[in-house]
């Protein structure tokens, strides 16, 4: 794919391949790993701007940043309420991030139905004074949003004008509907139609999962860039085979991101977290079922950390 520096307000990304956000994954260390990789731009797991207003340690711990991260530092918040929004934005747990990116396109009913994420398509109105609430903190403000919210009900033109007007510096757009989850084709025809809308850049989002994946969403949609999401999950080095980086050793960078989130996080969590990962990264692999099975009984970092060494496939 063409690969090029992207302007988002007053920032320049490294290139065009970003690490979209992903709850329960995008972690600091996952994302110093992406970066690492190659991606120009990685964001947090979506952040309750209530809870960072109610002061929620929990809420707090998403916003962890590696010690020396060398890229722009994006923080997701996701709210309905445009004063908590703000406040979120210009939070003292925010300050050391240079973008906010905007949740308009969370799917789930536990975010949809309490008026957040991809509800907000439903109120263009309302999505408008959230940006332009968080614009106030000063920030680079970008948005993520889907195509629409049902087949019969493509906005994501209109949408992305009303963000471009509300004063976004960037937005990315989701190719799948609201209804669709993340399953079904990709509409690229409805993101290269708000391409043509605005003047922002636009970040294409859906179904790369292989280097070829991220050129044709490219060439199909004539977006900036692309941002990856699941396909990270099952092959973070796929930012690697997308910008033309040397790859690491992949068993090597699995046992550093084991280690590393042990450091950060904690024996338990990094033992759940990399039981899971591990497990992703084996997805289609010879004998991966057994490998899985045995990772799943795993009690500490240390059975994980012997399972990976065992595994020839990395």
């Amino acid at each position: 794919m063409r690969l090029k520096s992207i302007k988002a307000g007053g920032l320049i990304t490294p290139c065009n391949v970003f690490l979209a956000p992903l709850a329960g994954y995008t972690n600091a260390v996952f994302r110093q790993m992406c970066f690492d990789l190659g991606a120009g731009l990685t964001v947090t797991e979506m952040v309750s701007a209530k809870g960072l207003c109610y002061d929620s340690d929990k809420t707090k711990d998403l916003l962890y940043v590696t010690e020396g991260y060398g890229g722009i530092k994006a923080c997701q918040l996701f709210g309905s309420d445009p004063e908590f929004m703000r406040r979120a934005a210009e939070s003292e747990a925010v300050a050391p991030f240079e973008l906010i990116d905007i949740n308009m396109g969370c799917p789930m009913p536990k975010i949809y139905n309490n008026g957040e994420g991809s509800a907000l398509m439903n109120d263009i109105p309302l999505a408008e004074r959230i940006i332009k609430a968080v614009k106030r903190s000063g920030k680079a403000v970008s948005v993520k949003f889907r195509v629409g919210l049902t087949g019969d009900k493509i906005i994501a033109s209109e949408f992305a004008r009303a963000c471009e007007g509300a004063g976004a510096d960037m937005i990315t757009i989701h190719g799948r509907t609201r209804d669709k989850i993340y399953a079904g084709e990709v509409n690229y025809g409805a993101i290269a139609e708000a391409k043509k809308a605005v003047e922002i850049p636009v970040i294409a989002n859906g179904g790369v999962f292989c280097a070829e994946d991220a050129a044709r969403l490219m060439d199909e949609t004539g977006a900036d860039g692309v941002a990856v999401a699941r396909g990270a999950m099952y092959s973070p080095w796929l930012f690697a085979e997308i910008t033309g980086k040397t790859l690491p050793d992949k068993k090597t960078l699995i046992l550093n991101q084991l280690e590393n989130t042990r450091k950060i996080y904690g024996e338990r969590f990094a033992c759940v977290f990399m039981r899971k990962m591990t497990a992703f990264y084996l997805k289609g692999s010879p004998n991966a079922v057994n490998y899985k099975i045995r990772l799943f009984k795993a009690a500490t970092t240390g059975e994980v950390e012997d399972i990976i060494n065992e595994i020839n496939v990395f």
